[in-house]
Formats: structure tokens, C-alpha cells, sequence
């Protein structure tokens, strides 16, 4: 099926872009408490602090609204389109889907969101963002 493959590369990159979202939303924070122990100024930096408050923003109300991520959804769409099931195929996206899905009840998520996105909220208290230029 040589028309499925550009909805199959469609699916893969969403895919990847969901972890590296994935991954900035978590790895942000403890470089924020890293990066105030060891005075790296790029960790107040305004831009990247309204970008990580505001990411985990959307995930907490996502999950309190009940609504699925648009990312997971574009991505099930290009797998439909492509001929694929959901979550199966290629070795990235096996490993990918293991890393970033895994089964729980829905509230579980919602109180996993909401505490961390209560210790970003915190993260602007305790290391507290600073317009200007931070990226020395």
C-alpha cells in the first residue's frame, strides 16, 4: 500500500514530537532546581518558563476536562489512514508507545498532572523566572 507511507511518516512524527513535548514537560523541572543550585541563569529565563507552565497547563486540563491529547489523536488518524493498527509497527514506534503510553484509570493521570503541574507552579516560587537575557 504505497499511499499509506506518507500517513505512516506522519504517524512516526507526531509520535516523536509527543516524547520530545513529553520530555521538555518533565526534564524541565528538575533542570529548573538543578540550574538554580549550580546559578545557571538560563533556567529564569522567561520565555522558557512561560513555555514549560504553560505546557503542563494544557496536559492538567486536558486531563481534568477528560479530553484525549490532540497529539495522541492526530497520530491514531495517520495510522488509521496509513492501514495500521493503533500502536503497532515499526520498532521506534513500538518502543516510543512503550515509553509513553501505559494503561490506568483516567483520574490516575489526573492527579499525576495536576501534582506536577502544582510543583512547576511551585518551580516559579522557589526559582522564580526573570525577563532580560538568561542563556549564559
Amino acid at each position: 500500500m504505497e499511499d499509506a507511507l506518507p500517513y505512516q511518516i506522519l504517524a512516526d512524527t507526531i509520535l516523536v514530537l509527543h516524547v520530545v513535548f513529553v520530555l521538555f514537560v518533565i526534564l524541565a523541572l528538575p533542570l529548573i532546581f538543578i540550574g538554580k543550585a549550580l546559578h545557571w541563569r538560563w533556567v529564569k529565563n522567561f520565555w522558557f518558563r512561560l513555555t514549560h507552565v504553560v505546557a503542563i497547563g494544557a496536559v492538567v486540563m486536558q486531563a481534568w476536562i477528560g479530553v484525549l491529547c490532540p497529539l495522541t489523536t492526530i497520530e491514531a488518524r495517520f495510522r488509521v489512514l496509513s492501514g495500521q493498527e493503533t500502536y503497532q509497527g515499526t520498532f521506534i514506534q513500538f518502543w516510543l508507545h512503550r515509553l509513553l503510553y501505559y494503561d490506568a484509570p483516567m483520574w490516575v493521570f489526573s492527579v499525576i498532572y495536576t501534582l506536577f503541574g502544582l510543583a512547576v507552579l511551585l518551580s516559579w516560587l522557589l526559582v522564580p523566572p526573570e525577563r532580560g537575557n538568561h542563556n549564559r
